[in-house]
């Protein structure tokens, strides 16, 4: 039987970048994610070599009590149906987790300079690895309309706000 919960470490911490907890205007935003320091700079050879990263994160700027386990409209706008917790892309999942697929700038020493990580200041990252084109999603992604129209403004320059 696996356990309820399980312990993961947390390997990094954004530094810079979006603060606020805004919804929308997250693109054009640099950040650092700063490993920590008993991490050995070779963990990250030949990481320079890639474009983007996956990069896992913990809403540790939320709370336990944000967690909501039934089905709401999106943004609370009535004009998007109700779906369930786990259909929604935000801070109200049980594990509070979120991956986010940045584009890497440069590396220094530990420092993972990255845009477009939709990850506030002070975010916990609990893991991170390149992004392999073949590891993406295969086939056709289907959705229905209303995340198009909820995350319109979402990849958005930041200074457009």
């Amino acid at each position: 039987m696996s356990p309820d919960f399980i312990q993961v470490p947390v390997i990094a911490e954004v530094v810079g970048g979006h603060t606020g907890r805004l919804d929308d205007f997250k693109g054009g935003v640099e950040s650092i994610i700063r490993l920590k320091p008993e991490f050995p700079t070779e963990t990250l050879r030949g990481i320079e070599l890639f474009s983007h990263l996956q990069v896992t994160w913990f809403f540790n700027l939320g709370s336990p009590e944000d967690v909501a386990l039934h089905a709401r409209s999106p943004r609370d706008n009535p004009a998007w149906p109700a779906t369930g917790t786990f259909v929604h892309h935000n801070h109200r999942r049980p594990a509070r987790l979120a991956t986010s697929f940045p584009r890497l700038l440069k590396v220094e020493g530990l420092d993972l300079h990255v845009t477009d990580l939709d990850a506030d200041e002070g975010t916990q990252v609990v893991d991170l690895v390149a992004v392999f084109q073949e590891m993406l999603p295969r086939g056709p992604v289907t959705e229905p309309s209303w995340p198009r129209e909820m995350l319109a403004d979402y990849w958005r320059d930041a200074t457009e706000r």
